[in-house]
């Protein structure tokens, strides 16, 4: 594919002469005399790169470059200038120009400075692809969220995601999902374009930790022979996420706090301060307000962490979510491992939520994929789970009140009829599928016409 590029200048000789060596080079070339006429051929084509003159009889190309900028951002702008005018440049580089050229400038030189932006155009198309990708993934609407509690966490969730500089604190147990939640809000927020950067606190030893963190100059301890960025440095303008920020000292918390609060930290052996743009997201296993109270953990950096906290509920306490996620999980993973898995049966799904799941989320995957791999049927049924899944079941609750339509029939009978487990598993799935019967037939494995037909025969 051609890129295109829009070459301003008014002078026909110049515009002629970069013209045909732009065209020998495979550009597709848009010539301009003036500001405005630059300004119009941008506004209907928005070309890859513009090369453009400071000087121009209407509009200044500072100007144009600014208005570029607005109408089309992601244009690439090269400014051509004579050497008495190199200030103007430098003013072009402050509103957001690649580079400049200083006239009369060699055409070798001018087709290294367009490689070089070609090199960087195509970057930012892998890094938006990646970034869209990774919005599809990580979409809030698609976190299974039947039960309230869940519900609730998403819109706290959401609302945090549009405010870009809101430090977050996410609380849960082991397997719930933190990160996935932690990475649904910065692919969902405005700085979603930038990188998001992750570091499991509890996976380094203190000192490695502290290194991996801020960076370090040479010299800085026996093994630093040349400098290095930290994660807070690569992680200017996107998000910084911290799983398990329980685990760290008392030293490197009082670092954190420093950089929550002024958005600056030193390199490891370094005297020059840097200043990073981050919004910080923690998230922990532990309660952070009862190490507080036991002296683990600095009270003035939990408040400042905990300035927006989501706490994702354990999977046991939302039931309603187990068997929607559990065939959520399915068919992810009927793509990753090539298999036609239709469902589970009702007696599948009546044990998956039974059992307690300590390893929530992640468990309840390992579970799906295992059964997945040694079942010979498409259809899962409650034989086929593992054993820990048949035997422990989670405890009775204290109360009367069913946690689930399986538990006791409408008559109050401790077991419910065929009939009447096939009918609310077929409830629970529609739910699932968003009431689309369509879909939700394909889950059961059934034909649509058939799960009309018990829906009828349910409906008398």
């Amino acid at each position: 594919m051609a890129f295109t590029i829009l070459l301003v200048d008014d002078e026909a000789l110049t515009l002629r002469t970069i013209g045909r060596a732009l065209d020998a080079e495979g550009f597709e070339v848009l010539l301009a005399a003036t500001g405005e006429e630059a300004l119009k051929t941008l506004a209907a084509q928005q070309p890859d790169f513009i090369l453009l003159d400071v000087v121009l009889p209407d509009v200044s190309g500072i100007e144009v470059l600014r208005q570029a900028k607005m109408v089309s951002p992601a244009t690439i702008v090269v400014m051509m200038s004579a050497y008495h005018m190199i200030d103007r440049a430098v003013e072009a580089m402050k509103l957001g120009a690649y580079d400049y050229l200083t006239k009369p400038f060699h055409i070798a030189d001018m087709v290294n400075t367009l490689r070089r932006a070609q090199e960087m155009l195509a970057l930012r198309v892998r890094v938006s692809d990646g970034v869209q990708s990774a919005k599809g993934i990580y979409d809030f609407g698609r976190i299974v969220s039947n039960s309230r509690a869940m519900t609730e966490v998403l819109q706290m969730a959401k609302a945090a995601a549009e405010s870009e500089h809101t430090t977050i604190l996410i609380q849960g147990e082991s397997g719930v999902g933190k990160e996935v939640l932690a990475k649904a809000v910065h692919y969902n927020s405005p700085r979603a374009q930038m990188p998001m950067i992750s570091l499991n606190c509890a996976a380094l030893p203190d000192t490695l930790l502290e290194s991996e963190l801020f960076g370090f100059e040479p010299g800085a301890f026996t093994d630093a022979r040349r400098r290095k960025e930290g994660l807070i440095e690569k992680a200017h303008g996107g998000t910084l996420f911290l799983d398990e920020i329980g685990n760290t000292s008392p030293s490197l918390q009082a670092k954190l706090l420093r950089v929550l609060e002024q958005g600056t930290f030193m390199r490891l052996g370094g005297t020059k301060v840097i200043t990073a743009d981050v919004r910080t997201i923690a998230a922990t296993n532990s309660l952070l307000k009862d190490m507080v109270g036991r002296g683990e953990f600095r009270e003035d950096l939990f408040y400042r962490l905990n300035v927006l906290p989501l706490v994702i509920p354990p999977l046991r306490e939302r039931k309603e979510d187990i068997v929607p996620l559990a065939l959520d999980i399915l068919g992810r993973l009927n793509t990753e491992l090539k298999k036609h898995f239709v469902g589970f049966t009702p007696a599948a799904a009546e044990m998956l939520k039974e059992y307690s799941w300590p390893g929530n989320i992640r468990e309840l995957r390992n579970v799906v994929e295992r059964t997945m791999i040694l079942c010979k049927e498409d259809e899962i049924d409650d034989t086929d789970l593992p054993e820990e899944v048949r035997d422990h079941r989670a405890a009775p609750p204290e109360q009367a009140e069913p946690m689930s339509p399986f538990d006791v029939s409408p008559t109050g009978d401790q077991f419910v009829t065929l009939a009447e487990l096939e009918e609310r598993y077929i409830q629970e799935v529609l739910v699932a599928a968003g009431g689309n019967k369509t879909h939700a037939a394909r889950m059961l494995g059934i034909h649509p016409t058939s799960l009309m037909r018990r829906l009828k025969k349910a409906a008398n």
